[in-house]
């Protein structure tokens, strides 16, 4: 059980993931302080759960936000687009010496956590973004597959969900189109065209056709193994994939603001993420791949949950496990943060295949 003199914030728990982690934490005995900008929705949810709440904007001097959490032993920062929202959030805990987690896929705000290690070790506090579906199966799945192959010079990743996207989600998706895709070359992030490579992948239930996008293990998978050749791999048709590709043509475009704005404030209209009966009822494919210099390969499958459900669960996961434990300030990856079984202490999580 966690001690009770340490509090939790959630914020940005209005969100449609945001709402889900408040309710395992409630689940799980815990008392968060709720928050985020939305005074209404925040007042909402704070009278529904009996909550303390505190409402504040990211977009505030940096004093402000501080001033918000210098009683917060931690914080699971929900509020998207987090290429906006975590860096002014991740200084305001090194200010205020509060831990830091998010749900974060972007492989900048990953970098963003990595460059702030020094200043975060040196006040005692963690910085771990991606303790969510982004990127704990996946980033698992590497340490382990490291540990195969000590001297692995590549790594493959990949996913098979069919879950929908909620209206964060598919708001970085829309970023992502503009920023095109991320692959690591010889330890360096290197920007390439959408549906860079292109490959058939057995994910767990017979080859489909795969191609590249810009996962947040581009980044952190090379921090939890070393590994300086990084690639992360979604099936898709090769229509789609043609499509994607032709969309290379116009990624100017949504470099616009004002075209972001439009697609955004349609979002927020038509999305509004797989529903609970859908959560429970999809499973995810976790695949991966290391190779050496001289050829020899290495695979690797299991399953898990909806990457949602999942999310929840693991974030309230390394939640209880800040507030249980001491451990020494800097930036983490979730498996160097805990280990790298921490995807199997997730209910319904099938144990691991190697081939």
């Amino acid at each position: 059980m966690t001690e009770s003199n340490k509090q939790l914030m959630i914020y940005g728990a209005n969100g449609y993931t945001g709402k889900l982690i408040v309710q395992e934490a409630v689940n799980k005995g815990l008392k968060p302080i709720l928050a985020g900008r939305n005074q209404v929705a925040i007042d909402a949810l704070s009278a529904e759960y009996e909550l303390p709440s505190r409402v504040f904007s990211l977009d505030n001097k940096s004093d402000v936000i501080e001033e918000n959490l210098i009683d917060i032993h931690l914080v699971i920062h929900c509020a998207g687009p987090f290429s906006a929202t975590a860096e002014p959030m991740m200084k305001a805990c090194i200010g205020a010496k509060s831990h830091y987690t998010d749900i974060t896929g972007e492989i900048s705000v990953f970098e963003l956590a990595q460059s702030l290690h020094n200043p975060a070790k040196e006040v005692g506090i963690i910085l771990c973004p991606g303790v969510g579906f982004d990127v704990i199966p996946t980033d698992c799945l590497a340490s382990l597959l490291k540990e195969k192959m000590p001297d692995a010079t590549h790594l493959a990743l990949g996913f098979d969900s069919g879950s929908g996207m909620s209206p964060g989600t598919a708001k970085t998706s829309i970023e992502g189109i503009a920023t095109g895709g991320r692959v690591r070359i010889n330890g360096k992030i290197v920007q390439v065209p959408l549906a860079f490579k292109q490959r058939k992948i057995d994910f767990g239930a017979g080859e489909k056709n795969a191609v590249t996008i810009p996962w947040g293990d581009v980044s952190t998978a090379f921090y939890s193994t070393a590994i300086p050749n990084i690639e992360v791999y979604i099936p898709m048709s090769p229509k789609s994939a043609n499509g994607m590709r032709k969309m290379n043509w116009f990624k100017w475009l949504f470099k616009l603001n004002f075209v972001q704005s439009l697609i955004k404030a349609k979002i927020d209209k038509s999305t509004k993420g797989p529903n609970e009966e859908q959560r429970e009822s999809l499973r995810t494919c976790l695949w991966g791949e290391v190779s050496n210099a001289v050829g020899a390969k290495i695979t690797a499958k299991f399953e898990t949950c909806n990457g949602y459900q999942l999310t929840y669960l693991a974030a309230i996961e390394v939640a209880t496990f800040l507030l249980d434990n001491e451990v020494k300030g800097g930036a983490y990856t979730p498996s160097k943060l805990i280990n790298n079984k921490l995807v199997f202490k997730i209910p319904t999580t099938s144990e691991i295949v190697f081939e």
